[in-house]
């Protein structure tokens, strides 16, 4: 017996209008479990979308450009019901047995953009957006699209016209606006704002080769400026005497089967933050879009950078707090290594409350981590090094661990800031402290 199973794009954390990057499989392809069918890519990574049975492609509803979102339908798959994954039932609300293979019934057309909301009386009324009444008028767009321009800043009733059927204004007219401002020198919201980079030619001064900038670092970097125009940051750096903590990770680690997963000195950087965030609420705070309201969290979700080829995204482990050591240690280590193999869903790299930036690995004595807005504060963390300590009678060698803590000033002062660092310095020198 046969079933003919819809693959569906899966839950991606309410994420809309995801970009088809690349579709691996026509009709007629034989499939196997699990083999991935197409590429897809969010402002944060890009991911694999796996096939849930295996058998022969029946029809491929998706193309490389195309915009989808949870529920979009990505191909169906002509299955055994031996071999069809355990959660093939539940991809496909309508699978069918093999006597009745009316594909073209269950076929859809390839997802193109969302079909436009039927026009109301009350939008019809109004008259075309001139200058004198463009600022007055309704924007017409759908909720994602307004969420996509409030979340560039976007004044969207600034839009005074849109590419879409009726005049509705999609997203690529968002960008386009977003990219005419930073063009003509000018805020998004109106007025002047930073002169414009001066187009160079660079071909005049020898040869070159253009690379065009893969999507997660253009629109990480986008949101990198635009936290960096509107945040009034501060940077406090100091150093932790982690002479003891590395010893004690050490030892664990000799006690450890070779392939166990070892601790990194980072785990316990993440305990002292989230004990420092328990001792310090404003540091597990969200100030809220209009200004006027601090949002304290309840949880203690915590991310961390990791270094991709495709760039820089920041996976998020959830209930720290809860969690000790070792299981902290195998959930970085899957979500490194999701991330590094651009397996990352979006769901993965929200709800954090802090992030935490290491270059331990490579080196450096200081530097300034930029906040991962909404969040208010971010830790920096660079190589630690042996160095002369005096203890009051003489110098003694002691592992000093540089930390940079950027904050949000509108939410964090000086003094605030310099306590909680010395809060995860204490924990950090004397981990025994994480168990008060």
């Amino acid at each position: 017996m046969a079933l003919l199973i819809e693959i569906k794009v899966p839950d991606v954390g309410n994420v809309a209008d995801i970009d088809v990057v690349d579709v691996l499989v026509k009709a007629g392809d034989e499939v196997k479990l699990e083999q991935t069918l197409a590429v897809l890519e969010t402002d944060k990574a890009s991911m694999d979308l796996p096939s849930s049975a295996t058998g022969k492609v029946q029809e491929v509803f998706i193309k490389p450009g195309d915009k989808v979102s949870e529920g979009t339908l990505i191909a169906t798959v002509l299955a055994s019901t031996e071999e069809a994954s355990p959660n093939a039932a539940e991809d496909s609300s309508t699978a069918k047995p093999e006597p009745e293979p009316p594909v073209q019934q269950a076929a859809a057309p390839a997802p193109q953009e969302k079909a436009p909301e039927p026009v109301t009386a009350t939008a019809k009324a109004i008259p075309e957006a001139t200058p004198s009444n463009a600022s007055a008028r309704a924007a017409h767009a759908t909720p994602a699209v307004r969420l996509f321009a409030r979340e560039l800043g976007v004044e969207i009733h600034k839009i005074t016209s849109g590419s879409g059927r009726k005049g509705r204004i999609l997203k690529d007219d968002v960008k386009n606006f977003v990219k005419k401002a930073m063009t003509e020198g000018t805020t998004l919201a109106g007025g002047s704002g930073i002169p414009a980079m001066p187009s160079i030619d660079f071909s005049q001064f020898g040869e070159i080769e253009e690379k065009k900038l893969g999507k997660i670092k253009r629109l990480t970097g986008q949101n990198l400026s635009r936290v960096w125009l509107n945040l009034p940051m501060v940077t406090y750096h100091d150093e932790a005497d982690i002479t003891e903590m590395e010893a004690f990770r050490n030892t664990l680690n000799a006690e450890k089967s070779n392939g166990d997963i070892k601790i990194t000195g980072l785990i316990f950087i993440i305990k002292a933050v989230v004990a420092a965030l328990e001792q310090f609420p404003q540091f597990n705070a969200s100030l809220s879009a209009d200004g006027e309201n601090l949002i304290l969290k309840k949880y203690f979700n915590i991310g961390i950078a990791v270094d991709t080829p495709n760039g820089l995204v920041v996976p998020v482990l959830r209930d720290v707090n809860r969690k000790g050591i070792n299981e902290l240690s195998a959930d970085l280590n899957d979500k490194s290594n999701k991330a590094r193999l651009g397996k990352l869903m979006p769901a993965d790299m929200q709800g954090g409350c802090i992030s935490i930036s290491s270059l331990g690995g490579i080196g450096g004595t200081a530097f300034t981590p930029i906040v991962n807005a909404p969040e208010v504060a971010i830790l920096g963390v660079t190589r630690a090094k042996m160095q002369p300590v005096w203890n009051g009678k003489e110098f003694v060698p002691r592992l000093m661990l540089p930390l940079d803590l950027t904050y949000d000033h509108r939410v964090i002062d000086g003094v605030e800031g310099a306590r909680f660092m010395a809060a995860i310095k204490q924990y950090l020198g004397d981990i025994r402290r994480l168990l008060l």
